[in-house]
C-alpha cells in the first residue's frame, strides 16, 4: 500500500499555498491526491490511513468548492526518506505538519480552561465549579505539567480563585530544553523563568515561543512541536488558563497521572453549585445585569460570571468569563460546542 506516498505528494504540493488566491492550485492538488488514492485502492483496501485520506479528500473538495473534473498536477519528486521517528527531519518540531505528512489529514484538537472561582471546562466539555484550595494539577502528561494554586476569593468564603500558575514544558531532545513558565497575581511575565522567550538553542527552539498580547495581563505560549497553544490571563484578582492541545498530546499519560482537572474535572468532593445561597456581596440581579453586558448568551460562562460577581463583589470577574469565552472561540475545534448549557 503506497498511501503514504500519496499523502506526502499532497503535502508537498499544498505546503506553500496561502491566501485567497490559492483556490485553483489547491483544487488541482486535491484532484491529484484523489487520483493517487484511486491508483492504490486495490492494495490499500484494508488500510485505515487510506480510508481516512479518501474521506478527507471528499470533505476538502466540498469545503473548497472543487469540481471532481479538471486538471491534475504532475507527480512531484518524492520527499526525502523519513528518519527513524517517521517524520521528515525538517518537520520534527512542527507537529501539525508532521501529522499531516504521516496521516494525510490534520490532527484533532481539544480545549480546556480554568477561570474565575475556578470553573473548569474539561477536554470532554464537562463543566465544574470547584472549591479547590492549594495546588492542583490541571495537566500532567508526557509533554506538559500545569499546576494551579488557589486561595480564597475573600476572607471567610468557600470560593477560591487561581493565584498562581506553573507550566512546565518537558524536555524534547530534538526540539526544546525543559522550560518553566510561572505567573502570579500582578506578575504575568512575557518570558520563561530563565528569562528566555523561546525553547532554547536546539534546532527546534523556535517551535516554543511566548507572545505578549497585553502587557502584564495576557500572554500566549505557542508550542508548535506538540501542536499546543496556551493562553494565560489576569482579570481583577485572579488568573485564568486556556489550552488548545492536540488530541494525541492530551491523551499521552499513564494511570499514575490520574489527577488532572482538565481530564476528569474536579473531584466530586470539591464541586460546588453555581447557585450561591444566602447573602452575596452583590445582589444577584445586579450581577446578572453586569454579566449580560459582556456575555449576552446565558450559558455556563454567564452563570459562572454571575456566581463570581455575587460571591466576590468584584466586577472584574465579568472580564474573566469574557476572556475564557474568547479563548474558547479561538481554541475550540468545533464552534458548535462553544456554548454549554446546564
Amino acid at each position: 500500500c503506497k498511501i503514504l506516498r500519496c499523502n506526502s505528494e499532497y503535502v508537498a504540493a499544498t505546503l506553500h499555498l496561502r491566501g485567497p488566491g490559492r483556490g485553483t492550485a489547491f483544487c488541482t492538488a486535491l484532484r491529484s491526491y484523489s487520483l493517487c488514492t484511486r491508483r492504490t485502492a486495490r492494495t490499500c483496501r484494508g488500510d485505515l490511513a487510506f480510508h481516512s485520506a479518501v474521506h478527507g479528500i471528499e470533505d476538502l473538495m466540498i469545503q473548497n468548492n472543487c469540481s471532481k473534473e479538471g486538471p491534475t498536477a504532475p507527480p512531484r519528486p518524492r520527499p526525502p526518506a523519513p528518519n527513524p521517528q517517521g517524520f521528515e527531519s525538517l518537520d520534527i518540531c512542527d507537529y501539525e505538519r508532521s501529522f499531516l505528512y504521516k496521516h494525510g489529514r490534520p490532527p484533532g484538537f481539544q480545549h480546556c480552561a480554568a477561570f474565575g472561582d475556578p470553573h473548569i471546562r474539561t477536554f470532554h466539555d464537562d463543566f465544574h465549579t470547584c472549591r479547590v484550595e492549594g495546588s492542583w494539577p490541571l495537566l500532567d502528561n508526557n509533554y506538559l505539567f500545569v499546576q494551579a494554586t488557589s486561595s480564597p476569593v475573600a476572607k471567610g468564603s468557600n470560593a477560591t480563585v487561581t493565584s498562581k500558575l506553573t507550566i512546565i514544558f518537558k524536555n524534547m531532545k530534538e526540539c526544546i530544553d525543559q522550560k518553566v513558565y510561572q505567573a502570579e497575581l500582578d506578575n504575568v511575565p512575557a518570558a520563561f523563568q530563565d528569562g528566555s522567550v523561546n525553547g532554547g538553542t536546539r534546532p527546534g527552539g523556535s517551535s516554543l515561543v511566548i507572545w505578549e498580547r497585553s502587557p502584564g495581563r495576557h500572554v500566549e505560549i505557542r508550542a508548535d512541536y506538540i501542536g499546543t497553544t496556551i493562553a494565560v490571563r489576569q482579570a481583577g484578582r485572579q488568573l485564568s488558563f486556556s489550552i488548545r492541545a492536540a488530541e494525541e498530546v492530551a491523551r499521552a499519560f499513564t494511570e499514575e497521572q490520574d489527577l488532572q482537572l482538565c481530564v476528569g474535572g474536579c473531584p466530586h468532593s470539591q464541586r460546588m453549585s453555581r447557585s450561591p445561597r444566602g447573602r452575596g456581596r452583590v445582589p444577584a440581579e445586579t450581577a446578572r445585569a453586569l454579566c449580560r453586558e459582556m456575555l449576552p448568551v446565558e450559558d455556563v460562562y454567564f452563570q459562572s460570571c454571575v456566581f463570581d460577581v455575587v460571591t466576590s463583589g468584584d466586577t472584574n470577574f465579568t472580564m474573566a468569563a469574557h476572556g475564557a469565552l474568547e479563548d474558547a472561540r479561538l481554541f475550540l475545534p468545533d464552534a458548535k460546542k462553544l456554548h454549554i448549557f446546564q
